[in-house]
């Protein structure tokens, strides 16, 4: 067909030829995505190991009957499956060639798998296709030899989405095909997958694709495509792609759609809904400032310009997370730019790590609220609030160094404790003369009670080992001296005792004595106050140390400090300092909170 000309009644005919033919069909806009989908295997980005691989099993003709590709969406699965079926089937420009990584991509296999028409290549949904009958169609074509190829391959996507029975009706050919077919399987969740398929394939997970390469790859499209783009917004599109090359591809074929020209960091941003960075770190100065008022500000700000109130959240975790990281010397992401780092340079050195953990336990927790809310502004504002106070409180850790140097150049004698003790406790038995009162009861080895006289036979000697007798005779007996009796007097077969009497408990007791042992005890009661039960001893011993403890100067400043707090738990631990040229030690109690 000859060219056509416009003829102009002012400037004459001008020849237009570069004119399609009249009757030729438009051609349809191919998005990003699929104009751009891996063609061969130096195409794949971010995959070297699994294509090492399958260039040295070809090589060295070690290809296996069954592959089985898993990944995140967007890193190439369902294309490396196609790539690996060119891969087997091409025959090379003269049509002689074999089996090679580098598929010609012009021969007759090359360029029908391209363009899905290829008859011994078939795709299958696994979405749509679920059941035990799909199966045995798989199974009944696999008998048959390929039409035209080397091989004939079976491509699964989405394997994981079969039944149970699709599965187990699979195996038997999956685990021995015919030596002309070849599966190919692709999923996003291999935990699915039942392990007796995992184990029949060779398996190669794709990995997220790091967006420093990301970037690079939209960087080089963008140029082919004549796309004017700031490299700030191809970074946020790289960071936003979150390792998948496919969303990142329909990110940028959206900015290129909403810039309409020249694609900006700004315009990136808002059509992403994203926070500014600038604007995220003025506002986490604010909280670090202790700011109330600027912070809750530049929020409602924030919020005003479009940025949702969950996502001003998150950019604050994703600062604190970057300080962190600087800190240990790492980078931080690849949309900071020089005037970011510098600022977080900065608080990473300012700010201590035990604040950052406590924002970020924070933040993590008002993300969390805002999400559930449903008031997101509201929500976030009192987030912002209780951060603010939290970050402001000292840390606990320097808290006590600042009580210990305060203590060490106090003088004079500690004062008395202000707290009273437990009203459950007796305020006489936290006076020290309880110890003394214990050690004029303890025989000559420092027992509790009092040493026997003539021992008698077959009863214990002392009466501790008495109750531990009772253990196991009579667990109540043992409950009841050890609670609500106390010992007077134990010397021969006479033991008298102290508190609530039970007749019945006597009686038990005697009778087990003189079943199992042999021999008989007279026991008898009297009152004595001074006479304590094990547990009340106890008990007396665990609140003179708590009275001791409360009445620590480190300890009483520190409750001053925070009037709320109070004490759940401590530790004596002794030191012995001294026993130096014949010195005897010096016996220290030190508190550890």
């Amino acid at each position: 067909m000859s060219d056509f000309s416009l003829e102009s009644q002012e400037d004459g005919p001008v020849e237009d030829d570069a004119a399609a033919p009249a009757d030729a069909p438009a051609q349809p806009y191919l998005v990003l995505a699929r104009k751009y989908r891996p063609t061969r295997f130096s195409d794949l980005i971010g995959q070297d190991a699994m294509v090492k691989t399958l260039a040295n099993a070809i090589e060295k003709d070690r290809i296996a009957h069954a592959f089985l590709m898993t990944g995140v969406r967007g890193v190439g699965k369902t294309s490396t499956a196609r790539l690996i079926a060119k891969a087997l089937n091409c025959i090379g420009p003269d049509g002689d060639g074999g089996p090679t990584i580098d598929p010609c991509g012009v021969c007759e296999p090359c360029r029908a798998i391209t363009e899905g028409r290829f008859i011994d290549v078939v795709e299958m949904d696994a979405a749509s296709h679920t059941g035990v009958d799909d199966m045995r169609e798989i199974i009944d074509a696999s008998r048959y030899a390929a039409v035209s190829a080397r091989y004939k391959i079976y491509i699964i996507d989405e394997v994981h989405m079969l039944s149970k029975n699709a599965f187990n009706a699979l195996l038997k050919t999956l685990e021995e095909p015919p030596a002309h077919v070849k599966f190919i399987m692709a999923t996003t969740e291999v935990e699915k997958v039942p392990v007796t398929v995992l184990s029949r394939t060779q398996r190669f997970d794709l990995r997220r694709i790091p967006p420093e390469l990301l970037f690079d790859h939209f960087k080089t499209i963008a140029a082919t495509e004549g796309v004017d783009i700031e490299e700030a917004a191809l970074k946020q599109i790289a960071s936003a792609a979150d390792g998948s090359v496919r969303d990142g591809l329909s990110l940028l074929d959206q900015a290129i759609a909403h810039g309409s020209g020249l694609v900006t960091a700004e315009a990136v941003r808002g059509m992403l809904g994203l926070a500014d960075r600038a604007r995220v770190r003025t506002l986490l100065g604010h909280i670090l400032d202790g700011d109330a008022k600027a912070a809750l500000d530049e929020l409602n700000a924030q919020y005003v310009a479009g940025a949702a109130p969950d996502q001003t959240v998150e950019a604050l975790l994703g600062q604190v997370h970057a300080i962190t990281r600087m800190q240990l010397g790492a980078d931080p992401d690849l949309t900071t730019g020089p005037e970011g780092r510098q600022k977080l340079s900065e608080w990473a050195e300012q700010v201590g790590p035990a604040t950052l953990h406590r924002l970020w336990q924070l933040l993590l927790k008002g993300l969390e609220e805002v999400k559930r809310g449903t008031m997101p502004l509201e929500t976030a504002e009192m987030a912002i609030l209780r951060t603010i106070h939290a970050a402001q409180m000292p840390d606990p850790g320097a808290l006590m160094k600042a009580l210990d140097r305060a203590s060490d150049s106090d003088a004079g004698p500690a004062p008395a404790a202000d707290r009273a003790a437990p009203a459950s406790v007796p305020t006489a038995m936290l006076s020290e003369d309880i110890a003394e009162r214990e050690a004029g009861a303890a025989g000559p080895e420092g027992s509790e009670t009092p040493a026997r006289s003539p021992q008698i036979e077959g009863l214990p000697r002392e009466f501790d080992q008495l109750l531990d007798f009772f253990v196991k005779a009579d667990p109540r007996v043992e409950a009841w001296l050890h609670d609500e009796v106390g010992v007077v007097r134990y010397e021969g077969e006479d033991l008298v005792l102290s508190g609530r009497e039970d007749r019945d408990l006597v009686g038990r007791m005697k009778t087990t004595l003189r079943e199992q042992l042999g021999a008989d005890l007279r026991i008898v009661f009297q009152d004595d106050p001074g006479a304590m039960s094990k547990k009340a001893r106890e008990d007396a011993r665990i609140a003179a140390e708590r009275q001791r403890v409360m009445s620590d100067p480190n300890v009483k400043k520190l409750l001053d400090a925070f009037p709320d707090a109070e004490l759940v738990g401590y530790e004596l631990e002794t030191e012995n300092d001294g026993a130096r040229d014949g010195e005897a030690p010096d016996d220290r109690q030190r508190t550890a909170l």
